[in-house]
This record gives structure tokens, C-alpha cells and sequence, in this order.
């Protein structure tokens, strides 16, 4: 199934806002540069301080209308591991549980006025990239990452294909996706995808894995959901491991990708290890098929990381 891509948005003309002034000369609220009390964050003050704060999480990823994949589903993934979750939309689809109807991409210069934006005031403790797109946008994103911290942790979810088949990476944009790859932490494509990227349409996970290792990321991690058995392949350059769990057919996958990403962003951003980070990420993303909400919509509904069912309101009782 082919998107259809309806063009480019327009990026706003906005003109700069001017603070109130103080009878003093001063400005009321003076701009702080990088995140909080002028000092930008970094994810090992979160884990290595007395007063550990809340990490801060971006997802630089396309928007699903109908709420199951993209950044609709990041957002749920990372108020689930305790972070806070920031956006940075690359495209705008036309998505329900059935298929995708149309895609139009962000301006190229909105995306990176997105993440400059978080960046300057709250700041990034880690990164999940999702649908990328275009080249223009590859290119954009690229130029954000400029704007983080050295070192921020950035899990790269490299989204070629939805959930019910739509084509969501142009052909034309698979090789500047892979020009990306030395500046990512964790990269952490399906079966298909990492064919894909390897240029190898027979290999299975573990050769896939150091094949793409070679292209520059600092780990890779092969999920297991399109494989015969549901087993990840991590590997770091070293070591190569293989991470099991379960399948559950009767569940719900529809932004199970998307989720596993993001979980593994959140606890990177926590401090924990890439393999540490992939242990939960493989845990967590398989719960959330498992409670998947079968009952939304008439394709695969959508996954559940948060246990929806359970916070049901009820009369006379906390809400």
C-alpha cells in the first residue's frame, strides 16, 4: 500500500515575541539558554545527583491521527517509564488502525525550530527518532542533532513500512537514512527493515545486526516481531546477545515498534545501559501487545503501555 503524500506544510511566520519590560530596563523573564537555571541537562545528573529530576525525553517522529503509532504512542511510552515526553513532528499522517490515507511532511525548518525550541528551555536527556520520511527531512533532523548535548543518547527507529503496509521512507531517502547511522546510540530495526538497511534480503538477525553495526551506530538491537520466534538480537560491537520473549497473537501490535523505541530512549535517558535499556524495551513493548485494545477500530488496534482499562473512572471513586 502507497501513502498518499499530499506535499510539504508551510512553516509559520511567526514574528518574535518581545518580553515584558520592567520600569528597571530589565526584561521581566530573561531567556534561559540551555534547559533548566541556564545550565543544559544531561541524563547522568539524573542518575548521579542527591536530587535526581525528571528526565526529559523528544520524539523526532511523524503524527498518527488515529492515536496507535508515532508520536501519539511515544508520548504514552515515555509518561510509562516516568519521563517527561517532548515532540518534534516530521509528518503529519492520515492514519487509523486500517491504513494510511495520506502523509504531508513538516517544513524542513519547523522541524529543527521544534527541537531548538525544547532544547533551549527544558532540554533533551535522549532522543527517539521514528519516520523520517524524506531526505529533506532527514536532513533537517541531522541539522537538530547539532543543537543537543554531546553525548545525548539517540534511539533510531527506522520506520520504512506502517503497520498495515504503508510505505512511510521514500526510496530515494534510504541511503541518506543510513548516513545517519554513525550518530546513533541504538538503532533498532525489524526483520524487513534491517534487510533493508543491509542491503541482504536473506539474512537473518544476527548477521543483520553486525552489518549494520559496521554503518556506524554504537549498538544494534534486531527486534524479534517479525522473526519466527520472538527473540531481539542486541549487539555492541562485542558482544551479541539474544534477548527472548513472547508472541501473543490474539493481542494488539499496532505501534508496537514505536513503543519498544521509545522505552529504550526512557531508560537510556534514566541511565541505564544500552543492554539494560533493551531488556526493558523488550519486556515492556510485548506487555503492551499482550493488553493490546483489540476492541479500537476494525484493523490491529492499537497497543496499551499504560493499562487504559484499568483507569476507568468510576462512580463515587477517585478518578
Amino acid at each position: 500500500m502507497v501513502a498518499q503524500w499530499i506535499g510539504v506544510s508551510r512553516g509559520l511566520s511567526m514574528r518574535r515575541r518581545h518580553r515584558p519590560i520592567c520600569r528597571d530596563g530589565h526584561p521581566r523573564h530573561p531567556v534561559q539558554p540551555y534547559g533548566r537555571r541556564g545550565e543544559s541537562r544531561s541524563n547522568l545528573a539524573a542518575v548521579t545527583t542527591h536530587e535526581p529530576r525528571l528526565p526529559a525525553v523528544l520524539s523526532i517522529a511523524g503524527s498518527d491521527s488515529g492515536g496507535g503509532a508515532g508520536i501519539q504512542a511515544d508520548l504514552k511510552a515515555f509518561a510509562a517509564c516516568g519521563v517527561h515526553g517532548m515532540t518534534a513532528i516530521t509528518a503529519i499522517t492520515a492514519q487509523s488502525t486500517v491504513g494510511v490515507d495520506a502523509v504531508g511532511a513538516i517544513e524542513p525548518d519547523l522541524i529543527v525550530a521544534q527541537v531548538r525550541a525544547v532544547q533551549r528551555d527544558i532540554g533533551v536527556d535522549a532522543v527517539k527518532i521514528g519516520m523520517l520520511g524524506t531526505v529533506a527531512t532527514i536532513a533537517a533532523v541531522e541539522q537538530a542533532l547539532d543543537l543537543l548535548e554531546p553525548g545525548t543518547p539517540i534511539v533510531l527507529d527506522p520506520v520504512m513500512v506502517s503497520e498495515s503496509g504503508a510505505e512511510l521512507l521514500a526510496s530515494a531517502a534510504r541511503d541518506a537514512l543510513v548516513q545517519l547511522l554513525p550518530r546513533i546510540t541504538v538503532a533498532t530495526p525489524n526483520l524487513p527493515e534491517a534487510r533493508a538497511i543491509a542491503g541482504d534480503p536473506a539474512a537473518d538477525a544476527p548477521a543483520l545486526a553486525r552489518a549494520i553495526h559496521a554503518l556506524g551506530p554504537r549498538c544494534v538491537v534486531v527486534t524479534g516481531g517479525h522473526r519466527e520466534q520472538a527473540v531481539d538480537v542486541f549487539y555492541d560491537g562485542e558482544t551479541l546477545v539474544e534477548i527472548p520473549g513472547e508472541r501473543f497473537p490474539d493481542g494488539a501490535a499496532h505501534g508496537s515498534g514505536c513503543t519498544h523505541s521509545s522505552v529504550r530512549a526512557a531508560h537510556l535517558a534514566h541511565g541505564f545501559t544500552p543492554l539494560e535499556a533493551a531488556r526493558a524495551a523488550k519486556a515492556r513493548a510485548a506487555a503492551a501487545v499482550r493488553d493490546g485494545l483489540r476492541e479500537i477500530g476494525h484493523g490491529p488496534g492499537p497497543v496499551d503501555v499504560l493499562a487504559i482499562r484499568a483507569r476507568r473512572p468510576h462512580a463515587g471513586g477517585d478518578t
